[in-house]
């Protein structure tokens, strides 16, 4: 096994793919996995991993150099503070907690006792994002004015068979949206104040279906999102970036992400680059370029950085501080929603 050692918390479908990036790379190992179910011991022992009962006692006997939490949110708080107090470095899947007040009690834990805390917003670790963002903070694009987001998808019944799927907290503003959120916030700025509205009116569950989001952000710019998981399009980071090998390639290439500026515009994930070459009119022509950029995982990128984190050789791409104001973005889409009020940010 590589020197550098990784535990697992969580054998579900996010560990489930942790462990699968872990056991591919040649640059760490999986120290266990700590998951209390007999699905997730079966998980262990049909690849031949150490398993263990609880996160504690993967922490006292695994020794890990760092530890992945992907467990329920309501999870993460507790699981993260005993790595804290281990003096071992923590990668906690999104969202950082279940609240704010949580989020922000992680966030305090980890910079009192110097123990790093990262947050699973993958998308920051694709390359594509990184050079979206590198092109709208150089100014290529001008003075932001809007952003449309198209996160529109379909998912299959089975999908609701879990209970806490059909009820508030289970819908694709927490689940989904929130990864829009981060993004926004990564490529674009920080998000001032939120309006929305939402509908549950294709499946009936008490959850949202459906949402049309609109958010102010700090420099001035606006952005609309237009959110569903019952929709059958294509029209979303999952299916079109290509990111996630189970998702197919679509017939034919589409994007999700329209990013406009007084200077020119970019879509994502094609990377399509359009302005004026010379005099700035609607009655001009527009020039378009593809921009190229070397596509690894994020998540490969992401264990990379937490290795590197661990080892301080550099700072967390997204801390506790960081991801706890993504989840108060998010939050504030639903109680924007439930009021039928705009919902200021406050900083933080």
């Amino acid at each position: 096994m590589p020197q550098f050692s990784i535990g697992l918390v969580g054998a579900g479908a996010i560990g489930r793919l942790h462990a699968d990036v872990i056991l591919k790379t040649d640059f760490c190992g999986l120290a266990g996995v700590a998951d209390p179910t007999e699905a997730g011991r079966r998980f262990c022992e049909e690849r031949g991993l150490a398993w263990f009962p609880d996160h504690r006692q993967l922490l006292e006997q695994a020794r890990p150099d760092a530890l992945i939490v992907a467990t329920p949110n309501n999870t993460h708080l507790p699981i993260s503070l005993d790595a804290i107090a281990a003096g071992v470095p923590v990668l906690v899947e999104k969202p950082v907690a279940s609240t704010v007040e949580e989020g922000e009690a992680l966030a305090a834990a980890s910079a009192k006792a110097g123990v790093p805390v990262l947050v699973g917003h993958h998308r920051r670790h694709n390359p594509i994002i990184a050079r979206a963002r590198e092109l709208v903070g150089s100014g290529e694009l001008g003075r932001l004015t809007n952003v449309t987001v198209l996160y529109t998808f379909f998912k299959p019944e089975p999908y609701f068979d879990m209970a806490w799927r059909r009820e508030p907290g289970g819908g694709p503003i927490l689940i989904n949206l929130i990864h829009e959120i981060d993004l926004i916030r990564f490529i674009c700025g920080e998000i001032e104040s939120v309006q929305a509205v939402t509908s549950n009116a294709v499946r009936g569950f008490p959850v949202e279906d459906t949402a049309a989001v609109l958010l102010q952000l700090a420099n001035g710019a606006l952005v609309t999102i237009s959110l569903s998981d019952t929709a059958v399009t294509p029209w979303s980071w999952d299916l079109s970036s290509g990111e996630l090998p189970p998702y197919p390639p679509q017939p034919a290439p589409v994007n999700s992400h329209f990013i406009s500026g007084t200077l020119g515009s970019l879509t994502l994930p094609r990377l399509e680059l359009w302005r004026y070459q010379g005099e700035k009119s609607w009655f001009a022509e527009l020039s378009q370029d593809a921009l190229a950029v070397t596509r690894t995982s994020p998540y490969v990128e992401q264990l990379r950085h937490l290795c590197e984190v661990a080892r301080g050789e550099t700072t967390p791409l997204i801390n506790a501080a960081d991801a706890t104001r993504t989840l108060r973005a998010t939050l504030a889409v639903s109680e924007a929603a439930r009021t039928g009020r705009r919902v200021a940010l406050t900083s933080g």
